[in-house]
């Protein structure tokens, strides 16, 4: 009998507005195999539901189920979603959905638990069972890319709150006189320093003083309006002036943001992820060297700043994580 005869595998699907992705994952959260198929978001239930029973069969098509078996599938879904009773209430990005009960319907198909929650709280999980927190009770993570997502694990168990909306931390204010975020509150750390944010600010600074961000403005092929947040890591790095200030500015409203995190929470470890974490690695020791200026705990230089395991994979990883065995 081969080894996969004995592994339980379990499915972690990563549903988007635009897009479905779903991947066989071991126990030791090793992604086997993944596929991406279309979502349908704007038609109905039914083929919303469609679209992601197709990706789940492309991703079984060919897999022996009785050699693999399959433990159960874990979906991350956009919110708001109520993970107790496994229905995704009315997402902006799934209108095709409301008040929908995913888990159950998915669950009544395959024959196996199914369980959902949001993309940050369950990349938390995963983290936390096989990626950069494992070894660690206690979890603060950061998704930092198009918006801010979080999730906070403790003990094993992610921390939902009272009605499930918990570790909305990425709308933390910072500044009440600060940008309106897409959340309609002011100065949420999303408005300052999510990728959109990066790039924004970049380009105000540019058509003020385009002399001083020549590099940056190489990039965009001389269009301010096509500046992007990559461009300004990749200026930034060669010294741009304005590419330097910007990333200055965002490692300070992090730096104010984590340790308000740190005072909320004492996490045993801070682990970011996302598309713009690559960008923001070389700042982690100027971050972490800030923290005591912006928060009261007098050993928040002893948690570490690290880097998340996942990647573009995290849904996928995080999914799985929300089945998966203890």
């Amino acid at each position: 009998m081969n080894s996969q005869a004995v592994e339980r595998l379990v499915i972690g699907v990563d549903i988007g507005g635009t897009k479905v992705a779903a991947g066989l994952v071991t126990s030791s959260g090793e992604i086997q195999r993944q596929v991406r198929t279309p979502m349908i978001s704007s038609d109905t239930a039914e083929v919303g539901l469609a679209a992601v029973r197709r990706a789940i069969d492309e991703l079984l098509e060919g897999q022996s189920t009785h050699a693999a078996k399959i433990g159960g599938i874990g979906i991350c879904a956009p919110g708001p979603l109520d993970p107790a009773t496994g229905t995704v209430i009315n997402p902006p990005n799934l209108p095709c959905w409301r008040n929908f009960p995913l888990s159950s319907e998915i669950e009544k198909i395959y024959g196996v638990k199914a369980a959902i929650d949001n993309d940050a709280n369950a990349a938390a999980l995963a983290e936390y069972k096989w990626g950069a927190g494992r070894g660690y009770r206690q979890i603060f993570y950061a998704t930092v890319g198009t918006g801010i997502g979080t999730g906070i694990v403790f003990d094993g168990r992610i921390y939902h709150g009272r009605t499930g909306a918990a570790g909305e931390g990425g709308h933390n204010t910072i500044d009440f006189n600060g940008p309106r975020c897409g959340c309609g509150k002011p100065g949420c750390i999303e408005a300052f320093a999510s990728g959109p944010a990066i790039a924004g600010r970049a380009r105000v600074k540019l058509a003020a003083h385009s002399a001083q961000g020549a590099a940056l403005l190489n990039l965009a092929d001389g269009n301010i309006a096509a500046v992007t947040t990559a461009m300004v890591g990749q200026a930034c790095a060669t010294g741009d002036p304005i590419a330097k200030e910007t990333m200055n500015e965002t490692v300070e409203y992090l730096s104010i943001w984590l340790g308000n995190m740190i005072d909320l929470l004492d996490p045993d470890v801070i682990i970011i992820g996302g598309g713009v974490s690559g960008m923001l690695t070389p700042f982690f020791a100027n971050i972490q060297k800030r923290l005591p200026r912006w928060c009261v705990n007098s050993r928040s230089l002893e948690i570490p700043l690290v880097n998340a395991r996942y990647g573009a994979d995290a849904g996928i990883a995080g999914g799985a994580a929300l089945c998966a065995a203890e």
